[in-house]
């Protein structure tokens, strides 16, 4: 297939157009090359290249020419420095998808693989010993002041035992990036309806590896962390560090990108559905934190009970849904992943990147 990955310069989009022709497909780059996500300029993905952002319409329309399906991983990622960012998130974010859709509509073209994200969520999923399933609001201020970081149950009060969240579970956006996620997916499913196309959205989870992005606030905590040890820092762990996370690498979610897309035209039209990826072993920040550092060689991590209100206590995915349906199976263990990473140069950084060329 000759398929259109916008943002396929980048962190994630470098290694699905990597995958993709090692598949024997055909692919073809959109990239803004925003600073955001290149503090340096990166290598130049090995495929049919166009300098552009997803928001330009001439653009995208021109990239769609004999494009069989698009994989939409273009997006301004992270919780940023603050709510002034709000604009630049919805502009390149949802105003991106709209315009890419629009073409899409226009080309005829109908299959559309998209970044989705485990953030459209909020929490994870939490049961009460009295109470079961329950959905606990956003934390206070004065709690995470005074170190109770744990949600309790709304109608009790009682401990919570956190647990794998399916992509049935209602979406409740915590952050400005959040919302956007969510709305790029509901831009998408409205585009299938009306345009009788097929849609999957792979929501990531903490994605991670070779080639992240060095030094900057628009990256998921494995990166700041690495950042840190780069410098000669301790890794500075928000929190009491116990946040579960699904860390996930970032070859496999290139992987899954590929299977979703060889698979996708033979999914139902009008439908957009979405799949949880991650790797289905949930690990703390601490523990992420405590493996990049020995591997890396120190210094050990500092414990600063910090805290971000846009940021969520608990949340690990069920990837069954995706492991059923497209058969893809996460290859890349939490050990061997984490020493990877501890060792590989990152985007922005001096040296090469151990991955492949085009994965910088």
């Amino acid at each position: 297939m000759r398929i259109l990955v916008t943002g396929g310069a980048g962190f994630i989009g470098s290694h699905i157009v990597t995958e993709l022709t090692r598949r024997g497909h055909d692919p073809v780059v959109l990239d803004a090359l925003l600073p955001e996500a290149h503090p340096q300029a990166p290598p130049l993905p090995d495929a049919e290249w166009i300098h552009a952002s997803a928001e330009d319409p001439a653009a995208v329309r021109q990239a769609l020419r004999g494009i069989d399906a698009v994989c939409h991983q273009a997006a301004m990622v992270g919780l940023g420095t603050g709510f002034s960012d709000a604009p630049d998130y919805v502009s390149r974010n949802d105003l991106g998808t709209a315009v890419l859709l629009a073409a899409m509509a226009e080309a005829d073209v109908r299959d559309l693989v998209l970044a989705g994200s485990m953030v459209v969520y909020g929490e994870g999923r939490y049961d009460c010993p009295r109470h079961g399933r329950v959905w606990p609001g956003p934390r206070s201020p004065a709690d995470l002041d005074a170190g109770r970081f744990e949600p309790t149950c709304p109608d009790c009060g009682a401990d919570l035992l956190p647990g794998l969240v399916g992509e049935d579970t209602p979406p409740d956006p915590r952050n400005v990036y959040a919302v956007t996620k969510l709305t790029q997916e509901h831009l998408a499913a409205a585009w299938t309806r009306e345009m009788g196309g097929r849609a999957v959205s792979l929501r990531y989870h903490n994605v991670y590896g070779p080639g992240m992005p060095r030094d900057t606030p628009y990256a998921g905590v494995a990166s700041l962390f690495r950042s840190a040890l780069a410098r000669g820092e301790a890794p500075r762990v928000f929190e009491d560090g116990a946040q579960r996370r699904d860390f996930v690498h970032v070859r496999d979610v290139a992987a899954a990108n590929a299977v979703a897309l060889e698979a996708i035209p033979d999914r139902t039209p009008g439908v957009l559905t979405a799949f949880n990826t991650g790797s289905g072993e949930p690990h703390t920040i601490g523990e992420m934190a405590q493996a990049l550092a020995d591997e890396h060689g120190g210094p050990a991590p500092k414990v600063t009970g910090e805290y971000r209100l846009g940021d969520v206590r608990h949340i690990t995915a069920s990837s069954q849904r995706l492991l059923a349906e497209l058969d893809w199976r996460p290859q890349v263990g939490f050990a061997d992943g984490m020493a990877e990473f501890a060792r590989a140069a990152q985007r922005g950084a001096p040296g090469p990147v151990t991955s492949t060329p085009s994965a910088g």
